[in-house]
Order: C-alpha cells, then structure tokens, then sequence
C-alpha cells in the first residue's frame, strides 16, 4: 500500500454539514515511529557515516512489517535531517523495512507533547518490540469539561 492506497482508505468526515478532516477506517492505525533508538542503534546527527551500518533491531523489523501487512500506515517520524534521506531509506530497503513514508526533521530532545483534533496515543519504546496492549494510566489533557465556565 503505498501513499496513493492511504488516501483511497481514507473516510470523509461530515459534522453540521461541514467537512472536516478525513480519518482512517476503525482498527486501522497510523504508526508514526522514531528511527535511532528505536528500530536500531541510536545514531545522533553528528555523526551520519554510522547511519549505513547501524544494527537493526530485529523485533522492531518483525513487529512493523507484521503491521504494515496487516494494512495499518507506518511512517518513519525522525530526528534525521533531509540531508540523511538517502542513507535511512537505502538502510531500511537493505533491511526490508515495509513502510509508506518518512517525515524527516522531528524536533530533537524528547519530553514530546503532541496536541490534535485526532484521537492520539503514544506508546514509549523501551526496548523491546511486543504487541500492544492495553493499560489504564495518568495522562494531561485540556479541560473541555469545564469550558462553558471558562468562557464566561
């Protein structure tokens, strides 16, 4: 499934009359995963020459093709800079990494906080390469329950 498939799965998204963005079909994923660290060793920008040898983690290769052929999305979210495009995506075509993209230039440092109109979830990679599963946790959210009163 390549870029052209996602946009064909896509579903149109009507509320009041206005369209909104569109969303992917329930039970399927949008998978948005880190490189270094992640599905292999961790390489910083300073030093690209490693980028073409670095070790794949071979759970994350299992796990994300099994993901991929099942018809979930999977775009490589990374710190790599479009001057490493050529190297990462050589390196996951030597590795038969099967994924439909990459955004390159994710912001440096950790602690992410991403806010959006989708649903989101985040999963913290740790090492290992498992199926998900699910867990009750603490999490920060806006408080939309109140906004009525904060808007007076």
């Amino acid at each position: 499934m390549k870029k052209e498939e996602i946009e064909g799965k896509l579903q149109e998204l009507t509320v009041n009359g206005e369209h909104l963005s569109p969303i992917l079909p329930e039970g399927i994923k949008n998978y948005l995963i880190d490189i270094d660290g992640t599905i292999c060793d961790d390489i910083p920008n300073e030093e690209p020459e490693r980028m073409a040898t670095a070790k794949v983690y071979p759970d994350a290769l299992e796990t994300l093709n099994k993901w991929y052929d099942e018809g979930h999305v999977i775009f490589f979210f990374t710190s790599r800079t479009e001057a490493h495009r050529e190297v990462t995506e050589a390196w996951l075509k030597q590795h038969g990494f099967k994924y439909h993209g990459m955004v390159m230039g994710k912001p440096r440092g950790g602690n992410y906080h991403w806010i959006d109109n989708h649903l989101v979830k985040a999963t913290r990679y740790n090492g290992k390469f498992t199926d998900l599963i699910e867990k009750d946790v603490k999490i920060q959210v806006f408080d939309d329950e109140n906004l009525d009163e904060l808007n007076d």
